[in-house]
C-alpha cells in the first residue's frame, strides 16, 4: 500500500516509520527541516504516567487571573479572545464534570503507558544515547494540598501511577543544586526524558529513510478527493498520489480536517523555551515547578526551560518577556544558574479541550487517518499513535480502544 504521511514532527516521523516496518510504501511530505516545530521545542519529557488533564475542576474560578498577569503560568491574548472562546468554554466544561475528567484520565494513561518501550523499539541501539530513564519530580514551595491536587493524586492511583512523595532532604538528595526553598515534591520513577528533542526526530528519520522511506518537502494544500476517497494530495510544488493518507502537522490539522467534513476544537496553546548552553549547574534529572507550571531539562546542548501557556493565533508575535521570566524563575530554584549566551524560543502546541488527539478516520474519506492534537504530550503520545495509525489502515483491531480519539466527539 502506498501511503503518504503528512507532517514532520515527532508524531509523522514515528507514525512513517511504523507504517515502513508493516510493509507500506511510504512518502513523509514535510514543507520545511523534519522536527523544526514543536517536536524542536519541547520540554523533552516522556511520560508513561501522564494522566492528568489541563482540564480540571474549579478552572472557572481562574479566570480573571488569566487576563491580569501578562507574564503568568496561562494568559489569554485579548485579542484573541473571540476567536478563541468556543474553544475556552468547551475546555471549562471538560473539567466541571467528574466523570468526563476520569474518562480523559484514563484515555491518557492508556495512550502513554508504553511510550518508553515502543522508543526502545523504534531506536533500538540508539535508545540509551536519547533517552534517560531517571524519573521526573514535581516541586513546589508553597502547599498545593487543595481539591485539585487531591483530584490529580486520586487519578494517578486510579491509573497504577507510581508516585512517591518526597521530603525536602529527599529532594535535595536526588537534585543538591535546588534551593532549599522547594521542600514539598513527587518522584515519578517510571517517567523519563530525551536529552535531544531533535535529534530524537532525526535518529528516527534516518531508521525510517534506512529502510527504503522516502522524504519529500512540499508544502501540502489540498486533498483530490473522488468517490468518498482521497486520491492524491496536491501540494505546492506537485501532486503526490497515494492509497491511504495520515494526517499528522500538528496545529494544522484542524484546518486540514475541516476540508475532510470534520469540525475539530482546536486551539494553539503557545510554549516558551529558554536554552542556556553553558547553565554552571544542571539539574540532576528533569524537574517541573508546580507552583509556576515549567520545567527544566538537562540535555545534550545544556538545559532547557519550559513552559507557559498563552491562547493566541498560532501567527502572533511572539513576547519573549514570558522566556524571560521563566528564566528568573529557574534562577530562584538555581541560585548558581548561568543565563549568559541564553537563546530564547516559542511555538504552538496542537491543544484539545480535552487533553486527547484526534486519531480516527476522516468522514469525507475513510482512507485519511487523523493524527495531531497532543497538546502537551506529543513526544509521549507519538508511539502508540503510530501504532494506532498503522492498525487503522490495516483494518485491523487497534492496541488501545479508539473511541476516546473519535473526531466526533467535537461534532
Amino acid at each position: 500500500m502506498r501511503t503518504a504521511v503528512i507532517g514532520g514532527g515527532i508524531v509523522g516521523v514515528s507514525t512513517a516509520l511504523t507504517l515502513r516496518r508493516s510493509g507500506h510504501d511510504v512518502v513523509l511530505i514535510e514543507r520545511g527541516d523534519l522536527g523544526m516545530g514543536c517536536s524542536y521545542g519541547n520540554g523533552g519529557a516522556i511520560s508513561p504516567d501522564f494522566c492528568v488533564p489541563l482540564a480540571m475542576p474549579g478552572m472557572l474560578k481562574r479566570v480573571p487571573r488569566w487576563f491580569s498577569d501578562p507574564l503568568g503560568p496561562l494568559v489569554v491574548r485579548w485579542r484573541h479572545l473571540p476567536a478563541a472562546m468556543p474553544w475556552l468554554v468547551r475546555w471549562v466544561l471538560q473539567g466541571r464534570d467528574i466523570a468526563k475528567v476520569r474518562a480523559n484520565s484514563a484515555a491518557m494513561r492508556s495512550l502513554h503507558r508504553d511510550a518508553l518501550a515502543d522508543y526502545r523499539t523504534l531506536l533500538a541501539g540508539e535508545y540509551g544515547q536519547l533517552i534517560e530513564t531517571t524519573g521526573q519530580i514535581y516541586v513546589w514551595q508553597h502547599d498545593r494540598s487543595g481539591p485539585v491536587e487531591s483530584l490529580a493524586r486520586q487519578l494517578r492511583l486510579e491509573q497504577g501511577v507510581e508516585a512517591r512523595s518526597l521530603t525536602g532532604s529527599e529532594i535535595r538528595s536526588l537534585d543538591p543544586h535546588l534551593d532549599v526553598r522547594y521542600d514539598k515534591g513527587l518522584f515519578f520513577p517510571e517517567n523519563g526524558h530525551t536529552i535531544d528533542p531533535l535529534g530524537l526526530v532525526r535518529a528516527l528519520a534516518a531508521r525510517y529513510a534506512a529502510e527504503g522511506g522516502q522524504v519529500v518537502r512540499d508544502e501540502f494544500r489540498r486533498f483530490e478527493l473522488r468517490e468518498s476517497r482521497a486520491v492524491a494530495a496536491q501540494c505546492a510544488q506537485g501532486r503526490h498520489e497515494a492509497d491511504a493518507f495520515v494526517i499528522a502537522t500538528g496545529v494544522d490539522g484542524a484546518r486540514m480536517a475541516r476540508g475532510l467534513g470534520d469540525r475539530v476544537s482546536m486551539q494553539a496553546e503557545r510554549g516558551y523555551h529558554v536554552m542556556l548552553p553553558d547553565p554552571g549547574v544542571r539539574p540532576a534529572i528533569k524537574i517541573s515547578n508546580r507552583d509556576h507550571m515549567f520545567g527544566l531539562t538537562p540535555m545534550a546542548q545544556g538545559v532547557r526551560i519550559s513552559g507557559t501557556v498563552e491562547i493566541a493565533s498560532a501567527d502572533a508575535p511572539a513576547d519573549y518577556r514570558r522566556a524571560q521570566a521563566l528564566l528568573t524563575r529557574a534562577r530562584q530554584m538555581y541560585p548558581g544558574l548561568n543565563g549568559q549566551d541564553a537563546s530564547f524560543w516559542m511555538g504552538s502546541r496542537p491543544s484539545t479541550p480535552d487533553s486527547l488527539p484526534v486519531i480516527d478516520r476522516a468522514r469525507a474519506a475513510r482512507n485519511v487517518i487523523y493524527a495531531f492534537g497532543h497538546g502537551h504530550s506529543g513526544l509521549t503520545g507519538a508511539p502508540m499513535t503510530a501504532r494506532m495509525a498503522a492498525a487503522l489502515l490495516a483494518q485491523e483491531r487497534p492496541p488501545i480502544d479508539p473511541n476516546p480519539y473519535r473526531a466526533a466527539r467535537f461534532h
